[in-house]
């Protein structure tokens, strides 16, 4: 879970925004800003898109806005965060347990309906803040990307369901919203999960670092994606921060590890890290994926631990499972780029470094990202991909047959609905 202050701005968005607008006008007048292969691009429409993600670690909404049209990213545009307050992630949290009855995608009984409302209702009013607090209009905005809530994914029996109402999230933001990403990939046979490995690739291109690269997203569960020039293998490598939340929240109140702290302090329990490890999940190649509470067993095993001595060894879980997924690329990595929450933390960082040596890790901030907001990002640049009918998924990152569209768009009322403003690359 990320540690992060309350109020939408990140302190590098004023710096964002400037160079956003000026990116913006340069789109205007025939330019385009942050991408080597713009001119192989000329003529495709660049859109201006949002990107929402409230992810498993269900510490809160963030929201990014990049200007693209689903192959280049012309230009990065602030980034924003909105956090749960303890009530409203415990509904999240009762809207899990919830989900694992669910048989149909359709269904939302008793506290998922609730679930659901207050879902929409908290990214559309994340949106209008950012828009407001950014002095964007809305009507530039060309698409919404809205991932919503994951409560069950089980890819086994072609079921992943995400709560939160994309028509709704329309008529709210009265722009076109694209949402349900996974479900065709799911219904196709493939694992629906991970989405952002194609969003991984686009921004690799540009990477100063030795191939094979890795991307390494430590949400409440870790996923890969391994860019070597071809297409991009990716999968689900085990939990993230979703064990040791969960274990810091029972054994103290806090929501998470703050960098780290309570796990510098404690003794890894290999053995236990070893016990779990053994599960065939992680024997099994890419592509793979977890439902957030895949693994929530392993915290069963952990009353007898200390607090410093449970972080450190589910805090070891994590980076040990990652090293798990080596064995199975074409090439042993010789960069790892980490991003998501566990990129927060400095003891997290530190094993993974140990478990990927020789390998070089780098938090995402240190290569010119955005650590915290590149899943957001990801899901505006596939709300772009969706508007053109491109693939979000492949047999190489989710395991589906072939490569596969995705979303849904959700358009409000045309009385609403003003025109898209639509940029042009080149």
């Amino acid at each position: 879970m990320k540690p992060r202050s309350a109020r939408t701005c990140r302190k590098s968005d004023l710096y964002a925004l400037i160079v956003f607008r000026l990116a913006c006008r340069r789109n205007r007048a025939g330019g385009v800003t942050g991408s080597r292969d713009s001119t192989r691009e000329q003529g495709v429409a660049i859109l201006r898109a949002i990107g929402l993600m409230s992810g498993t670690s269900l510490d809160g909404v963030d929201v990014a806005m990049i200007e693209t049209n689903g192959e280049i990213v012309a230009a990065f545009g602030p980034t924003a965060y909105r956090p749960y307050a303890d009530d409203e992630r415990e509904l999240l949290l009762q809207a899990l347990v919830a989900g694992k009855s669910l048989s149909s995608r359709t269904e939302r009984p008793g506290i998922l309906g609730e679930a659901e409302a207050f879902v929409t209702r908290v990214h559309a009013e994340t949106v209008l803040a950012f828009l407001e607090d950014n002095g964007i209009d809305r009507d530039s905005v060309d698409v919404v990307g809205f991932h919503g809530q994951t409560v069950l994914h089980k890819p086994e029996a072609h079921l992943t369901v995400q709560i939160g109402d994309g028509p709704a999230l329309a008529e709210r933001l009265a722009r076109p919203v694209v949402y349900d990403f996974r479900a065709a990939d799911v219904a196709a046979g493939g694992q629906g999960a991970p989405l952002v490995p194609v969003y991984h690739q686009a921004l690799a291109r540009g990477l100063d670092r030795p191939r094979p690269v890795v991307v390494l997203n430590v949400g409440g569960v870790a996923n890969i994606t391994y860019v070597d020039g071809g297409p991009p293998i990716a999968c689900d490598t085990g939990p993230g921060n979703a064990l040791l939340d969960d274990f810091m929240r029972a054994r103290t109140g806090a929501p998470l590890d703050r960098n780290g702290d309570q796990a510098a302090r404690g003794k890894v329990d290999e053995g236990f890290v070893a016990r779990v490890l053994d599960h065939p999940f992680f024997r099994a190649p890419c592509p793979k994926s977890l439902d957030r509470n895949a693994f929530a067993f392993a915290n069963l095993g952990l009353p007898e631990f200390s607090v410093a001595d449970g972080a450190a060894t589910l805090s070891a879980l994590t980076a040990a499972s990652v090293a798990c997924v080596v064995p199975h690329l074409p090439q042993a990595p010789r960069a790892w780029i980490v991003c998501g929450g566990g990129a927060r933390n400095p003891t997290l960082m530190r094993m993974l470094a140990e478990r990927l040596a020789p390998a070089s890790v780098a938090t995402a901030d240190a290569v010119g990202w955005s650590a915290d907001s590149i899943e957001a990002q990801a899901f505006a640049y596939l709300a772009a991909r969706t508007l053109r009918g491109l693939p979000l998924t492949f047999p190489t990152t989710t395991g589906v047959p072939a490569p596969m569209p995705g979303g849904v768009v959700a358009r409000p009322t045309p009385a609403a609905s003003p025109q898209p403003q639509n940029r042009k690359a080149g």
